[in-house]
């Protein structure tokens, strides 16, 4: 009986962090800006969980009922959270109300959950053995799922179900809460039939959950969807139109396959083509194997070295076949090495040199992905570059976001490098901005390889040339410790946005 009691504080802990990482993880993912939705999410639910720890002081008669009945509640309005926050943002406007009224709601309920249970618990035990013994498996319960969520509940369930199970679990623990003190129950077997009753809306819920996801984001995208997938990191999904296959980031276009030929071939043949004794090129981010595709057309490459982040990318960018055809199986070449890894962690730990690096990360939205666009990673990117080599880094739109492009190319700067900011036309995002930085002077490549689509060697000077509505402002260097490139790319966006 003991152990069942403490298992039941156990699942009630996990449950509740669980809700929580998914308002949070949902928010990140719709809104960007991960560090500040966590942030307003985590702060908001404490703040929730403190509201009803005080309101469990009004609860003076029918303790269990009570617990049992906001064991319920939890379990459905927790467990159907996700779902409705989706439907939420692609139907109306209402989602950041929404978010936080759930978030409150829930933060409340949770924080109910505790102090009644112990206030039930203290008939069986000591005071200071209730407090001890709840506190440690409440903390153990949290420690479980905040494991569980990154590691086995998104990249296999994904968010909208991994908040259902959850949601089930809690109902569960109200349904053996009827049983654990049936003693003490006088409307036993009506919250057994709520129990049971919620438990199958949750199962059908889980069963659907997949179904009613793809039917939300089919109301986000123009095209239809063919592929959503959640993995540790983001959620992708891929759109198909006719013969225009589209992949999506956490709701961020990355490609277009009918166009992405021009940012692929701009992102890496002048570069690559200036270095014609290159052996060995290092690929940061870029997970669809797209730049890998381009840097294969260059027989002298006997090495190309891809490191991402997202296992879930560059798996199925490995192996679906319509990605395969269009990356032209590149992350199958024997001269391709894949590696899953943090590429700041990597770098540190690793001591290769390499002619050629192109650094192909996600736009700097967030601060998770600011980092990699700072002055400590551009001398770290630096350490790996061979002396007459270069590096060649996407950097978003001069026109749109014109100081966040400025911005970088100061930071590049700032970390000893020679830049030599270029910009092309890609439809799908309009002007589009790189830069090859490098300690020796760059010069622009005569020859190009056979069968481009898009860049041909008598052009490639022009993408240098600078318009007046594109040419460089005044844009300080992003630092670890400030990174203020994420501010600028987000007031810029935001301002074309309203």
């Amino acid at each position: 009986m003991n152990a069942a009691l403490f298992a039941t504080v156990c699942l009630i802990a996990a449950c509740g962090l669980i809700y929580e990482l998914v308002a949070g993880a949902l928010a990140s993912y719709l809104l960007g800006d991960s560090v500040t939705q966590f942030s307003t999410v985590i702060g908001t639910y404490l703040f929730a969980m403190g509201i009803g720890s005080w309101l469990s002081r009004f609860i003076v008669r029918g303790v269990v009922t009570r617990f049992v009945l906001i064991e319920l509640l939890v379990g459905v309005i927790g467990g159907f959270s996700a779902l409705i926050l989706f439907l939420t943002f692609t139907w109306t406007d209402a989602f950041r109300p929404m978010l936080y009224g759930l978030v409150t709601v829930i933060g409340m309920l949770v924080g109910l959950e505790i102090p009644l249970l112990m206030r039930i618990l203290r008939e069986r035990f000591s005071f200071k053995d209730v407090v001890a013994n709840v506190l440690t498996f409440d903390y153990a319960g949290a420690l479980a799922a905040s494991l569980l969520f990154p590691l086995l509940l998104v990249p296999r369930l994904g968010l909208v179900r991994s908040a259902l199970l959850f949601g089930l679990v809690n109902v569960l623990v109200a349904l053996w809460s009827t049983w654990l003190f049936r003693d003490v129950l006088p409307q036993r077997r009506t919250l057994q039939f709520m129990s049971i009753a919620a438990a199958l809306v949750l199962g059908v819920g889980f069963w659907k959950g997949q179904d009613i996801t793809t039917f939300a984001e089919e109301g986000l995208y123009a095209d239809p969807v063919i592929l959503a997938k959640d993995t540790r990191y983001q959620r992708i999904i891929l759109t198909n139109w006719k013969d225009d296959l589209r992949l999506f980031l956490n709701g961020h276009l990355q490609f277009a396959s009918r166009d992405e030929y021009r940012y692929h071939e701009a992102l890496v043949h002048p570069g690559l083509a200036a270095l014609p004794l290159a052996k060995r090129v290092l690929v940061l981010g870029g997970g669809d194997g797209l730049a890998v595709r381009e840097i294969l057309r260059y027989p002298q490459v006997e090495q190309v070295t891809l490191v991402d982040l997202d296992e879930g990318m560059t798996t199925l960018f490995s192996t679906h076949q319509r990605l395969t055809a269009l990356n032209r199986d590149a992350l199958n070449d024997a001269r391709v090495r894949v590696i899953n890894a943090d590429a700041f962690v990597w770098l540190d730990e690793n001591p290769a040199q390499f002619d050629f690096i192109v650094i192909d990360f996600p736009d700097p939205s967030n601060y998770h992905v600011g980092k990699l666009y700072t002055s400590a990673f551009y001398r770290l990117v630096r350490q790996h570059l061979t002396g007459d080599g270069f590096i060649a880094v996407q950097s978003t739109s001069p026109l749109f976001a014109r100081q966040s492009f400025w911005s970088i190319v100061a930071t590049l700067q700032g970390a000893g490098l020679r830049t030599y900011p270029y910009h092309v036309y890609v439809p799908s995002f309009g002007e589009w901005g790189f830069v090859i930085a490098g300690a020796v002077p760059y010069q622009v490549p005569h020859t190009l390889p056979d069968g481009l689509r898009f860049l041909r060697a008598n052009t490639v000077s022009s993408m240098f040339e600078f318009p007046l509505d594109m040419s460089p402002v005044p844009a300080q260097p992003n630092r670890l410790n400030d990174q203020v490139l994420v501010r600028y790319y987000e007031q810029e966006w935001e301002a074309i946005n309203r």
